[in-house]
């Protein structure tokens, strides 16, 4: 009976997601190392994880369908945790996709690793979260909810950033809000500016809202609203566009070294912007080529093959 009405409640939601919703989520969950489990709960949690996502109203705005977020979300699940039911740790990916202005292809806005997962799910259970109540009643639980609610907020940020000018603040503060108010307890990870992995949540959302990376906000805008919008109906001035925003990185980069958040870009970007180099001419990738092989260090050696 209680699977049954979860199916109900689930196809209602669903239906009611094609209304007007902001992000189109997709969840992956992999948890071949998890043995002694029935693996329908997996399948459960990747269903769960959708609906939460596709049926919250994250914004005050509404979508039509071709503009929705693609995003994914990957959890790879590699042990249990000890005297805990359905608790697990992992990883949690993030994949986002922006459209590009009369293209048929997507631009990658996210494509991130966060290695500190510890969660707690019971089949059939619901995915609660409120921005006033982050921590929920059990921590482990509310952890899943206020992971997926820190990056659903943060890839919405990026995504407005990209079509208006510092756009994304709302989202950025929310996803603060998340991170401020985050559950703790056993497992948890993640959260804090004091822990030893500073590439973690607080970090990179503390460095999106910084002034001291008010230009990457800046950048991202030209590259992707007067750059990549840009390409088909006027692919020269697009290259340029795209092309100035790269000496603000490089000051970036030498204020901030070895900044998550710049990281963060490259690793969305480093194929797109070696796409877009194909084509520049040779004193755009005289400029370009050596700024992006001083940041995106472990593709510095494709990023010279384009000088040839």
């Amino acid at each position: 009976m209680k699977q049954l009405a979860y199916c109900i409640s689930l196809l209602m939601l669903t239906t009611f997601a094609a209304i007007g919703q902001e992000v189109n989520c997709r969840a992956i969950v992999n948890a071949n190392q998890i043995q002694g489990v029935d693996k329908k709960v997996f399948t459960t949690l990747e269903q769960a994880i959708e609906t939460f996502v596709n049926t919250r109203k994250w914004t005050n705005d509404n979508f039509q369908q071709q503009e929705k977020i693609e995003v994914v979300f990957s959890l790879v699940l590699d042990a249990q945790i000890e005297g805990v039911e359905g608790g697990y740790t992992g990883s949690i990916s993030i994949q986002s996709t922006r459209p590009v202005y009369n293209a048929t292809y997507n631009s990658t806005m996210v494509n991130y690793v966060d290695k500190s997962l510890a969660i707690n799910y019971i089949q059939f259970q619901p995915l609660d979260f409120a921005d006033n109540r982050v921590t929920g009643s059990d921590a482990l639980a509310s952890n899943l909810t206020a992971i997926i609610a820190y990056y659903t907020y943060l890839v919405i940020g990026l995504d407005y950033d990209s079509f208006s000018l510092n756009g994304g603040t709302p989202y950025y503060n929310k996803a603060l809000n998340v991170v401020n108010n985050a559950p703790e307890g056993r497992e948890i990870t993640g959260w804090k500016a004091s822990e030893a992995n500073r590439r973690n949540r607080y970090w990179l959302v503390d460095q999106v809202l910084n002034n001291r990376f008010a230009k990457f906000r800046e950048a991202l805008y030209t590259y992707h609203r007067t750059g990549l919008d840009l390409m088909i109906t006027d692919p020269e001035t697009a290259r340029q566009n795209m092309g100035s925003i790269f000496p603000d990185l490089k000051q970036m980069n030498l204020d901030n070294p070895s900044s998550l958040l710049l990281q963060f870009f490259f690793t969305a970007k480093s194929e797109e912007i070696m796409d877009y180099l194909q084509n520049a001419d040779r004193a755009q990738k005289e400029i370009v080529i050596p700024i992006c092989s001083q940041i995106d260090v472990r593709n510095a050696q494709e990023y010279f093959k384009l000088m040839k």
